[in-house]
């Protein structure tokens, strides 16, 4: 949509602080946004450590760099499965939102309220519709191949959005942050009003009918069970984050569970620390640790989340 504009594809690693640094500090970007994550489930439960160090050092790399090198603003990119998260990928996911929202909140104390200081802002995704990794191209690969469609559970169900709803959703919440002077409006989590959850099985029989198949005599739906770390419901805002009203009906912002930067800057040290001797273990209780609501799945159903595509 945009042919004139510049763009420069470079190949770093979002775990190697120097390598953030350097980017960030040649281009001097006004605006970040940070979207880089392992996100799929199954595979981040069964490799806890890369989860850590993508997710949360990588978010942490990030954000730092962007701080150094004075941009406006940072939108972190964090997904409905960081809420009350049964999964590592989740647990991740909801750390790197509270190291956003702490580090936005010291600056604004730090003295930011004269137009200074980087402003960050979290918005929140549920299952992009198309992207990779989401159920529908899955489904359309079954179909292709003539099934079965494989639904975890019958009363599984998720919240999705467009993708032309996920990037205006970004778009909006950048212009819709609080200017640095405003501190009693800063750390706060966007996410889109997306409805109602729609179930998986319901969303797999629509399909099949769309393809003009007949469900179960040409196309057959099996119930494979919840994968390790996964959730019947998903839940779009915790108990503990109040919700306020923004300028667009369509879009909500939570107020966030305060946490103090400093203490999250040392323990994210720690878990890179960890995390990087391949301590699996001590990772595991440091995570549970600093996301309260976070339950790990047993070590077996975590192991058999490896055979699990």
């Amino acid at each position: 949509h945009f042919p004139g504009l510049v763009q420069l594809p470079l190949l770093r690693d979002v775990r190697e602080c120097r390598q953030v640094e350097e980017v960030v500090a040649a281009e001097r970007p006004e605006i970040v946004f940070h979207a880089a994550a392992l996100k799929h489930l199954p595979m981040v439960e069964a490799n806890p450590l890369e989860g850590v160090l993508t997710n949360i050092v990588g978010s942490r790399n990030v954000a730092e760099a962007a701080r150094a090198s004075g941009a406006a603003l940072v939108v972190m990119i964090s997904t409905d499965k960081a809420v009350n998260p049964t999964s590592v990928m989740g647990a991740t996911k909801r750390l790197a939102e509270s190291f956003c929202q702490a580090l936005d909140l010291y600056e604004a104390r730090r003295g930011a309220a004269y137009g200074q200081g980087t402003r960050y802002v979290t918005v929140r995704f549920g299952n992009v519709l198309g992207s990779t990794g989401s159920v529908v191209p899955l489904f359309a690969r079954q179909l292709t191949a003539g099934g079965p469609l494989t639904v975890t559970d019958p009363e599984a169900d998720r919240f999705f959005m467009t993708v032309r709803e996920a990037v205006e959703l970004v778009l909006q919440a950048s212009a819709l942050s609080p200017a640095p002077e405003t501190t009693d409006a800063r750390g706060k989590i966007f996410v889109l009003d997306m409805g109602e959850p729609v179930k998986i099985v319901d969303l797999a029989r629509q399909m099949i009918r769309l393809a003009g198949l007949r469900i179960e005599r040409d196309i057959k739906i099996e119930f494979i069970g919840l994968r390790p770390g996964e959730k019947l419901h998903e839940e779009l805002f915790h108990p503990a984050e109040p919700l306020m009203p923004t300028a667009n009906p369509a879009i909500r912002l939570a107020a966030p569970r305060t946490a103090d930067y400093a203490m999250l800057a040392r323990a994210i040290d720690e878990l890179e620390d960890n995390a990087r001797s391949r301590r699996e273990e001590r990772v595991l209780q440091l995570l549970e640790r600093l996301v309260p609501e976070y339950r790990r799945s047993t070590p077996g159903s975590r192991a058999a989340a490896a055979s699990v595509g």
